[in-house]
């Protein structure tokens, strides 16, 4: 997540802004940006980088499984590598969780391209069929323990393409400091709106197969991770109806070091999503909020999460929602069908004493590595949290009658919504 190159050199204006957010680089009808295939190959950038590949999927029966590989340099040490594997089952209640720390990481395999990795405890392979109707798919091998393995299949429909926002090779980009040309750091995302994953998982011995959508994410994080953001956000919305849905969402709020006005107006929030309609991708969408500005509620484009009815959580110490809502609005990349494309959601979480698909409180310096721990050196009395959840969630989602009849009047679509908070500081 962090690659930092640090300015030797303090900016001519200490109030010139040291944050530029990739939510106010382009223009409304220029947001989407197709992944090209550079986009998606580690990087596996040295000094101080986070970068991780991500997938969620949303099973059918409601499972909630997510595996992940996190490459981690830090400084002159060696990289710390990373697979996490995670499935909960809201029926039961039943979660597995399994971190390992991988052995002789390799990228790209022989005979692969940088978008495929592999080591002693997993392989992931990316394979390309152009001009098929899944021109893309990921073949993720696992064996995390004797009791614990894992198999699955994840292919891309054409019709909807992976994506970041805004094209070319800085599309995507968030750049800390105060010239964005030798930035001190940087953000980015890149994504598979929506999957369609097939495999099993293996516990004890005994083996179960799930089925359903689900969305991937490229994410690296170019500077030392408690520099980048005091807060997270993060929506992944499925249904199988009309076609298949998605709603993706991911938000950070930067730390009062990196503002419009330099060090001490932080608190930016940058916000970036994309929607699903008709297994079509149709709409991104990205919006900053600036926190000496109100948000219009006139804009052409929308995109926003809002904790609701928050409380504090006497464990984490932070004030947490009871209620979240998302919000997307932007025009249609389909060239058949313009128009402007919205959808929100609004759900509960439950609370403190009776939470509501809680997954997990992660408590996060007991999850990472600790050399990665020490170099990350969080200031004291700080305790970042991760709180996941899932839920049976309505989207509303409006459009043109093109994409789906009687979506000019707004449609409420039921699905799974997971959904993360991330307290930093």
């Amino acid at each position: 997540m962090f690659a930092s190159l640090f300015s030797t050199s303090a900016p001519v204006d200490p109030t010139a802004p040291n944050i530029h957010p990739v939510s106010s680089k382009f223009k409304d009808d220029e947001l989407f940006g197709e992944l090209e295939p550079k986009d998606t190959e580690w990087l596996c950038a040295g000094g101080f980088a986070t970068e991780t590949q991500t997938f969620y999927i949303t099973a059918d029966d409601g499972t909630s499984i997510m595996c992940q590989v996190i490459h981690s340099a830090v400084g002159v040490w060696y990289p710390t590598i990373q697979f996490t594997f995670k499935i909960f089952d809201p029926k039961t209640g039943e979660k597995v969780w399994k971190s390992v720390n991988v052995s002789n990481f390799v990228t790209p395999p022989p005979g692969l391209d940088k978008r495929s990795s592999k080591a002693d405890e997993f392989s992931i392979t990316h394979k390309s069929a152009p001009g098929t109707e899944f021109p893309e798919s990921y073949t993720i091998r696992a064996n995390l323990a004797a009791d614990l393995q894992l198999s699955f299949d994840l292919k891309r429909p054409a019709s909807i393409p992976g994506c970041k926002v805004g094209k070319g090779p800085k599309g995507g980009y968030t750049y800390f400091g105060p010239d964005p040309e030798n930035a001190e750091g940087y953000v980015i995302h890149r994504f598979w709106p929506r999957f369609i994953a097939s495999g099993h998982v293996i516990k004890a011995g005994k083996a179960a197969t799930y089925e359903g959508p689900g969305v991937f994410i490229h994410a690296i994080q170019g500077m030392r991770v408690n520099l980048v953001a005091s807060a997270w956000n993060f929506a992944n919305f499925h249904s199988n109806l009309h076609g298949g849905v998605s709603a993706i969402q991911m938000e950070f709020k930067t730390c009062d070091s990196h503002g419009r006005k330099g060090a001490g107006s932080g608190g930016v929030y940058v916000n970036i999503g994309m929607v699903v309609i008709g297994g079509k991708l149709v709409s991104l969408t990205a919006e900053t909020k600036w926190p000496d500005e109100k948000q219009s509620e006139n804009e052409r484009v929308v995109s926003r999460a809002t904790h609701l009815n928050t409380a504090l959580d006497p464990e984490t110490g932070y004030q947490v929602p009871s209620e979240i809502l998302f919000e997307w609005q932007g025009p249609s990349v389909l060239p058949d069908t313009p128009g402007l494309i919205k959808a929100k959601s609004q759900f509960g979480v439950g609370t403190f004493g009776t939470p509501k698909g809680l997954i997990e409180k992660v408590d996060v310096l007991a999850e990472i590595p600790y050399v990665v721990k020490v170099a990350v050196n969080y200031v004291a009395g700080t305790k970042p949290f991760i709180y996941q959840w899932i839920n049976p969630a309505t989207l509303t989602i409006g459009g043109p009658d093109s994409l789906i009849p009687g979506l000019s009047g707004g449609i409420d679509v039921e699905g799974s919504m997971y959904n993360e908070a991330t307290f930093i500081s």
